[in-house]
């Protein structure tokens, strides 16, 4: 699909994938930003395309990241092993589970299956993986997040503004960050209604205070104070990495001596095309590595190169033998429906008597 974007729209995927502004018409500056750097389109143009581009799978969605954990709950990556004759009945029996987001099959010779758990308690991890266990009768093999070095999930195309996001984050009202990690009822009715993504019109932040019955004014401040606060890592298109051409999905994954995961962390993160690099925990006999690096490319050779420049950096810290790594690539698709806010938000709702509402 990436094949069939013309250069206006390719110049859009690349300068919005973060830095959005959070003004009541946030289209006029953004088409803007884009004729200054040789881009000719209008606002009305500048909505339209990316209606399309949302329309025809081009875009997973347009309007604000939420950060899960941020808001509430959390979510833990786990593995398991998934005999290849009983494999579609164990996939089947794990994404029964609405707990379970995202599930893939990956390229290993024992744990071949990789899912995402998502809860509002996080002391429900254990019941839950047990029960996932007593369903299928296959072992799980818990890899919470024990540090993250990035999240930082862009995928460029080839074209204008390849090299060049745009950020007009500076615009907007001036908001100062609270330091509480609950939400208020009338956050967690805002949360509910963007999660999925903002309308793609000329106001969208109107047109989510309208939904939720709420001013527009107070939809924008809140919008951009989570920008603030973390609650919203960023406002922006979010592509569908594969339309994008981005076929070849890596998890590399890292066995570093603990004594400098804390160097190796960084400087792996501070390669562009690494989407993600967490610590992870070991599980002896069964998981040695503790790194994981996610990366992605368009096509095997790119793919190749990238997870070869991850290896190079980290033998800058360590002497790195063919056993201390692994790239686990995806092969399919098992489940991919998000996290799902609405059960960590609402266990994570202060009482209203505590803070001003949105009035």
């Amino acid at each position: 699909m990436s094949e069939e974007l013309g250069s206006v729209d390719r110049a859009i995927a690349n300068a919005f994938q973060g830095g959005f502004p959070v003004v009541e018409r946030p289209f006029e500056p953004a088409a803007a930003a884009l004729r200054d750097r040789g881009i000719d389109v209008t606002e009305g143009e500048l909505v339209e395309r990316i209606a399309r581009m949302d329309e025809a799978g081009t875009l997973t969605r347009f309007g604000a990241l939420i950060d899960a954990e941020a808001i509430g709950g959390m979510a833990t990556l786990v593995a398991m092993h998934a005999p290849e004759e009983r494999f579609d009945e164990v996939a089947e029996r794990v994404n029964d589970f609405r707990e379970v987001a995202h599930n893939y099959r990956r390229e290993h010779p024992h744990l071949n299956m990789w899912f995402v758990l998502s809860v509002a308690d996080e002391d429900r991890i254990p019941a839950v993986l047990a029960e996932i266990e007593d369903a299928t009768g296959q072992e799980t093999y818990n890899l919470p997040k024990q540090r993250e070095f990035r999240v930082e999930a862009k995928f460029p195309v080839e074209g204008p503004l390849e090299d060049d996001s745009v950020d007009l984050s500076a615009l907007g009202p001036d908001v100062t960050p609270t330091d509480r990690d609950g939400l208020t009822p009338d956050e967690l009715d805002l949360v509910l209604e963007i999660q999925g993504g903002l309308p793609v019109t000329e106001t969208p932040y109107r047109d989510v205070a309208d939904a939720i019955d709420a001013e527009t004014e107070w939809v924008v401040e809140t919008i951009k104070r989570f920008e603030r606060e973390g609650k919203v890592r960023r406002v922006g298109v979010v592509p569908n990495h594969y339309a994008l051409g981005y076929s070849e999905n890596g998890m590399t994954v890292w066995n570093v001596p603990d004594d400098v995961v804390e160097e190796v962390g960084p400087a792996v993160a501070s390669f562009d095309f690494v989407t993600h690099c967490y610590e992870r925990p070991r599980h002896d006999g069964v998981w040695e590595y503790n790194v994981f690096a996610m990366t992605h490319g368009r096509s095997e050779a790119e793919s190749d190169r990238r997870v070869e420049q991850v290896r190079d950096r980290m033998a800058e810290y360590w002497d790195v033998s063919e056993s201390d790594w692994d790239t686990l690539f995806s092969t399919e698709i098992l489940k991919k429906t998000g996290i799902r806010m609405d059960e960590r938000a609402e266990a994570n709702v202060i009482d209203p008597a505590d803070e001003p509402t949105r009035d």
